[in-house]
């Protein structure tokens, strides 16, 4: 019993019934326009006139619904009057089939109530109140019932307004229903959203990788350089000079790649895209250098050639494998290949690793905490390119009882590019 009346007693029954309502009186502008028809063949019979204008009048509100702008007014309005869940339209032809057919339903729906609840009510509180005749007769739909005045006109009072709340809970109900299902997204739409939401993730990952990379290099980098310049500061004040120029440089590389990749998650567009390529791999070799790394870099090919995609992917490689690095290297040389091939294009980084957790060239017995997302990363970002990555020891150990860590990267060049 209470489940039963608890439908009539809540507010979206109503505010769904104020939307009904509202799509009845948008449609009484369209209404002249189709009585045209009937007014053209006077002589038609009564039953053929009405159905004549109702069907003019149905096609020119689907007619209506065909405008994008009327799909995305009546969603806006759905979600607030009805409450009901629903995305915005994708770029696709489904509404122009859908959206005609729900804009008459919500018409012919709002009307339904219109008409039916206001009778209904107008009997319900006139009733009481002996508007009508002491002994009056009701008729709805075919049928009669006779109302005798006294208690009797108040119980079909009460009966009246309980049948016009539920008049007001069924067309709700059917907007409700109907709703997600014509302005809701089709098939199609929802593989436009979900190949949406698929680009969006994809790009956000990429933007991710692009921060772990930049700013962890830079992170790691100006550590070790303030720690050389911290130590050779009254020694060699040229040197420590240097160390902080590099750290500047750094800095600011990392604060444009950082205000590019915010300004893409803001959706909004950055002042500066930086596009790091295998053509800025000198001058991040200088950086560690300032650092107090050894760096011995091998060079070969046509690196030119590596372009868009795979140039800035393969400087991103480098760059992550020279942070591990420094982060985790035991001071001695940092061997750096890269070798360019018309079909390939190769890229090494071989350090000797520390014990433990390690310590960067020049940064004395200092540990950096890592993420753990580095070579997952890498691993991830080579698969995309249809690549293949090897990372592990070198070997036993060198002639001096070091071991070598050596992270090699093959992409293909005709594929990724």
């Amino acid at each position: 019993m209470i489940e039963g009346i608890r439908p009539l007693l809540r507010g979206s029954t109503y505010s769904g019934m104020l939307f009904a309502l509202c799509g009845a009186m948008a449609s009484i502008p369209l209404l002249p326009f189709a009585v045209l028809p009937a007014l053209v063949w006077p002589s038609a019979p009564y039953g053929v006139q009405a159905a004549l204008t109702l069907s003019v009048w149905a096609a020119l509100i689907g007619a209506v619904g065909l405008a994008r702008t009327t799909r995305r007014a009546l969603i806006a309005f759905a979600r607030r009057l009805l409450g009901v869940t629903l995305p915005d339209p994708a770029a696709s032809g489904g509404e122009r089939r859908r959206t005609p057919l729900w804009l008459v339903l919500h018409v012919a729906l709002g009307w339904t109530g219109a008409l039916v609840g206001g009778v209904l009510l107008l009997a319900g509180l006139t009733l009481p109140f002996g508007a009508l005749r002491p002994e009056a007769e009701l008729s709805l739909f075919g049928r009669s019932a006779r109302v005798a005045g006294g208690w009797q006109s108040w119980v079909s009072a009460l009966g009246c307004l309980l049948l016009a709340a539920v008049v007001c809970v069924a067309v709700s109900s059917a907007l409700r229903w109907s709703a997600p299902r014509l302005l809701g997204p089709s098939p199609v739409e929802r593989l436009a959203l979900a190949a949406e939401r698929e680009r969006a993730l994809a790009e956000r990952n990429r933007l991710a990788h692009e921060l772990h990379d930049s700013i962890g290099h830079t992170l790691t980098a100006t550590t070790i350089q303030a720690a050389v310049a911290g130590e050779v500061l009254s020694a060699d004040p040229v040197a420590a000079r240097a160390a902080l120029r590099s750290i500047e440089e750094s800095s600011r590389a990392a604060l444009e790649d950082l205000d590019y990749v915010l300004g893409v998650l803001r959706e909004q567009q950055a002042e500066t895209a930086p596009t790091r390529t295998l053509a800025d791999l000198p001058e991040l070799l200088d950086r560690l250098r300032h650092a107090g790394a050894v760096v011995e870099p091998d060079l070969s090919g046509d690196l030119a050639q590596v372009r868009g995609t795979l140039s800035r992917a393969a400087y991103r490689i480098v760059q992550e494998g020279l942070t591990n690095a420094l982060r985790h290297g035991a001071g001695g040389p940092i061997e750096v290949r890269v070798a360019a091939a018309p079909d390939s294009l190769e890229l090494s980084v071989v350090n000797a690793t520390g014990a433990g957790s390690g310590t960067g060239a020049g940064a004395g017995s200092r540990a950096f905490p890592t993420s753990g997302h580095g070579l997952p990363g890498l691993a991830e970002r080579v698969r995309m390119l249809h690549g293949e990555i090897e990372a592990g020891p070198a070997g036993p150990g060198g002639p001096d009882g070091q071991r070598y860590w050596r992270l090699s990267v093959r992409l293909p060049v005709r594929a990724s590019v």
